[in-house]
């Protein structure tokens, strides 16, 4: 649903534009009728990203959710669980689906205290739908709203890159993973949960993957994913392994616990190897002193996990600023689409996840994301790009009544401030 005239909208672009410096448009200039949100839709998926049944953990929910407004328009998100979605969609009913940053304040701010890790990821799908929302609006593609393209496409590294023969080694894997087009092949120290980890056997077997991957894939063609498995001796003993041996990894991964971001202080200290860590944090104040002290090289942080769009860029932002990369976790497809959008944006380093060798289906999304070559590549599509069959998936609520939690205060400007 197209509610504006490209044609006449063009017209009114500026003799700036015209010479090449092209402005996002604000809602006003291409005259977006007044619209209100009126019902919002949740969806369950069958299973989570990895394949598994029963969505068993929240941050790395599929679950869709659709806003739709009193004109008709729909927006479509990804993520969340069913007891934090109905708090804050409910917050959104009646109210301009256009003033996105403002609905994300009183999401956040609404109740007794700040969302935590868990609504943020409800919270983040509800910001991806408004985006999508505004983008099928305007009928554009999201990344023209964030500031139109600054890269042709977004590299990928892959993980569980499928073994090209039942008998071939990780070297193997990884050689067919660069030759398929895949800028880095990525291995990790987990190879399922319930066992015992012995740290010094541990130790060695990674060293081991690091050597054959170095030998195929070549300098920054391969990354180790340390799964916060080793304690802080044994990270570093494999970092100065790798080190003394002049490997090259792209990055190497949440190379201990996630919980005292200080501790990698004493990390940076102690390796040259990249940095990257981010993946089970939440919003931007989560991340902000890894990036702030340059304590990292990448930033793992993700969608929805931040809190959708509107966070993820500030956090770009904020990287750019601090010579930090982006490489961003995958919690599911809609999600996937949406970091294309935001990565096709900015020119700051960054390579996105790829489950496997990109090429399974979601039967739900007649369109998503576009995968070629080993690459992800943005489309002129409005909105997120993403199309959805909700007759595959289980209604889990539908919200039609307006309900806030505490009173909400505000500035004389209107803005958000705490209650």
């Amino acid at each position: 649903m197209n509610l504006w005239n490209r044609r006449s909208a063009l017209g009114g672009i500026s003799s700036a534009a015209m010479a090449g410096l092209w402005l996002p448009p604000s809602a006003e200039a291409l005259g977006l009728p007044e619209d209100k949100i009126k019902v919002i839709r949740y969806y369950g998926n069958a299973v989570d990203t990895a394949g598994r049944g029963g969505q068993p953990m929240v941050n790395q929910s599929t679950n869709v959710v659709i806003i739709e407004t009193q004109s008709g328009v729909k927006g479509i998100g990804e993520g969340g669980e069913p007891r934090t979605m109905e708090e804050s969609a409910s917050m959104l009913i009646g109210l301009d689906p256009y003033r996105i940053d403002n609905l994300w304040q009183r999401m956040m701010r609404g109740y007794f205290y700040p969302a935590g890790r868990e609504k943020l990821h409800s919270l983040g799908a509800l910001d991806l739908a408004l985006w999508d929302l505004k983008g099928k609006a305007l009928g554009v593609p999201v990344w023209q709203l964030l500031s139109g393209k600054s890269r042709d496409y977004v590299e990928l590294y892959s993980t569980a890159y499928p073994r090209p023969t039942p008998t071939a080694t990780i070297g193997d894997t990884a050689k067919a993973c660069r030759d398929a087009g895949f800028r880095v092949y990525r291995s990790a120290a987990d190879i399922g949960g319930g066992r015992e980890v012995d740290r010094f056997n541990l130790v060695h077997r990674l060293f081991d993957d690091c050597t054959a991957m170095q030998k195929a894939a070549g300098d920054g063609g391969w990354a180790l994913d340390f799964h916060t498995e080793l304690d802080p001796p044994d990270a570093m003993r494999l970092c100065q392994l790798i080190e003394d041996a002049h490997l090259a990894p792209y990055f190497c991964e949440d190379l201990i616990r996630s919980e005292n971001v200080d501790a990698y202080q004493t990390i940076r200290q102690r390796t040259k190897l990249p940095i990257a860590v981010g993946e089970q944090f939440g919003y931007k104040w989560d991340v902000n002193t890894l990036i702030e002290r340059q304590l990292i090289d990448y930033a793992r942080v993700t969608l929805p996990n931040v809190g959708g769009i509107s966070e993820f860029m500030k956090i770009v932002a904020m990287a750019e600023t601090h010579y930090v990369g982006m490489i961003p976790h995958f919690t599911g497809p809609i999600s996937e689409a949406a970091l294309v959008n935001c990565l096709t944006a900015t020119s700051v380093p960054a390579i996105m996840e790829m489950l496997g060798n990109g090429s399974r289906a979601w039967p739900y999304l007649p369109k998503v994301y576009d995968f070629k070559n080993g690459k992800l590549w943005p489309n002129d599509r409005p909105g997120l790009g993403v199309e959805v069959d909700v007759s595959k998936l289980t209604r889990l609520g539908e919200y039609t009544t307006y309900r806030a939690g505490n009173l909400l205060n505000h500035r004389p400007d209107g803005s958000f401030t705490n209650w």
